[in-house]
């Protein structure tokens, strides 16, 4: 008999299992692949951005902006420096980014692992929750293997973004369920977006810093800027990840989105006319009237996308200038700043950061319990809160999963 069992050995289960076993709980974590912290020890690109300095509710999804600042009000940022230095995890801050000084995501996972084995918590690897069931006073976990008593559980599985080698499959939703614990609708977040346009770059790797705004015929979905990849059939960068939750929701729901594209997001309208200007003006020196649109576009932006806006426009590349109009050269330019690019869906959770969706904050007690469950607890992205890039959501993870840890242990003793 335990007196807390965790389900899953990832960012927010090992978290809730150290701080569980600290407050002097018997633990048990189950895992359904072979080892600990899978998904972890890819995060960042292999160097696990852990946190952020700025952190707030506006860097969540709207449906949890509401209740989230009471968690990180009981464990935050600083203390999850703290938490990271007492297992002696180094961090630094690279732009209010938070790192390990290491470098490197699998020092993370080791040293979360060590301080378990340390704390005498107990694992097992390769057993598959099946179901969770109050029995009398306890609550039983039957695997495909074996049955286990707590008086607690956490469940910490993760929820369906990432490979299934990292155990994304989302089952722990319908043993949720099975619970009478329900979630909202699910959708992949932080991940690359899918378009059928066929003015796309033909080749991958085309980038350009831009200003997206995500539309519907009826509202703007979000607005971003950054770095963004456009690719056939595919649209990518940290400004379209931003924003793909709420676009795959919208999609979902089957209304039509596309994307405004400006291609030119350091320059105001002043700025920006000044230059239409010298290209309307150099497009008058003598002998450019024999070049093409395409090689007299070429500096002017990426000549990938220089045809894409020409395609935008049903026009050839092949055209010379001296056949194109000042009024036609004009609105080539200002086309620039409103490229539409259709959005027809959203890639896989395989390629997904991160999942929206999930069972409501408002369900949770501030300890992390399900209001109508007593003994369940819930950690990580089970729960409705997803984060943009930059850490947010690992920061997710070591809040939800050192509140629920702590509070499971405290609900065991009674």
């Amino acid at each position: 008999m335990f007196d807390v069992i965790v389900l899953g050995a990832g960012a927010g289960g090992l978290t809730a299992a150290i701080h569980a076993a600290r407050a002097g709980a018997k633990v048990l974590v189950i895992e359904k692949t072979d080892a600990c912290g899978k998904k972890l020890s890819m995060t960042g690109n292999g160097r696990c951005n852990l946190s952020n300095l700025e952190m707030g509710p506006e860097m969540y999804n709207a449906s949890a902006q509401e209740d989230i600042p009471t968690y990180f009000e009981r464990f935050s940022v600083n203390e999850t420096v703290s938490f990271f230095s007492s297992i002696g995890v180094v961090t630094q801050e690279e732009g209010g980014y938070l790192y390990p000084v290491s470098g490197q995501a699998m020092s993370v996972v080791s040293s979360l692992q060590r301080e378990c084995e340390r704390l005498q918590v107990t694992f097992v690897f390769e057993e598959q929750v099946k179901a969770v069931s109050y029995d009398d006073e306890a609550l039983a976990v039957s695997t495909d293997r074996n049955r286990y008593a707590s008086r607690a559980v956490i469940f910490a599985t993760g929820a369906l973004s990432g490979t299934k080698k990292c155990g994304a499959t989302g089952d722990a939703y319908y043993i949720l369920e099975k619970l009478g614990i329900f979630s909202t609708e699910r959708y992949p977040a932080l991940v690359p977006l899918l378009s059928n346009d066929e003015t796309l770059p033909e080749v991958s790797g085309v980038r350009a810093f831009a200003t997206l705004t995500f539309m519907t015929p009826k509202k703007d979905l979000a607005a971003e800027y950054g770095e963004v990849q456009f690719t056939k059939g595919m649209l990518s960068g940290i400004p379209v990840l931003q924003a793909s939750d709420v676009v795959a929701k919208a999609l979902a729901l089957g209304e039509e989105v596309t994307v405004r594209v400006d291609l030119f997001p350091s320059y105001d309208d002043d700025l920006y006319e000044a230059l239409v200007l010298s290209v309307l003006e150099r497009k008058e020196l003598p002998g450019m009237e024999r070049v093409s649109i395409l090689d007299f576009l070429n500096g002017f932006h990426n000549s990938y996308l220089n045809e894409t806006v020409l395609r935008k426009m049903k026009l050839s590349t092949s055209m010379k200038v001296k056949n194109i109009s000042r009024e036609m050269l004009r609105s080539i330019l200002m086309h620039y700043r409103r490229v539409v690019i259709s959005v027809d869906g959203a890639a896989s959770y395989e390629k997904a950061q991160a999942t929206a969706g999930g069972v409501p904050l408002n369900a949770m007690t501030d300890t992390l319990m399900v209001k109508r469950t007593p003994g369940v607890f819930l950690a990580g992205e089970l729960l409705d809160v997803n984060g943009r890039c930059g850490g947010y959501n690992l920061q997710w993870a070591w809040t939800s999963g050192a509140i629920a840890g702590k509070a499971a242990a405290e609900y065991a003793k009674q």
